[in-house]
């Protein structure tokens, strides 16, 4: 099974500029963890993985009665950002919740992707 991760940042974490080199490592650390746990496993594999830029770097796109529109900023005025994501391939539910453990102490969203289309 396809899985999208999303990660939340909840708005009381120093964002990425402000931490020192070793809280950068450290967070980094974590993200190594979960890559090395997830090549460890039989059946896992993660296809994408990015970090995103700042939620203000963001636009929203619309469209309405056929017309476009493109407003600058995320779409919802929220306290949580979207900072990255993942797309993963796992045997189950189960196992990626397990996995994401390894993670830095985000708020995720996790949400399986449709097959064959």
């Amino acid at each position: 099974m396809k899985f999208v991760v999303l990660l939340m940042a909840d708005g009381d974490e120093k964002a990425w500029d402000q931490q020192t080199p070793e809280e950068q490592a450290a967070v980094m650390q974590r993200f190594g963890a979960f890559d090395e746990a997830c090549a460890a496993r039989e059946g896992v594999s993660i296809l994408a993985g990015e970090a995103l830029q700042d939620g203000d770097a963001a636009a929203t796109v619309r469209t309405r009665d056929g017309q476009l529109s493109v407003t600058d900023g995320p779409f919802a005025e929220a306290v949580e950002q979207l900072g990255g994501f993942y797309l993963i391939e796992v045997p189950d539910r189960n196992v990626l919740v397990e996995l994401l453990t390894e993670l830095p102490a985000y708020d995720m969203q996790i949400s399986p992707v449709v097959e064959g289309m």
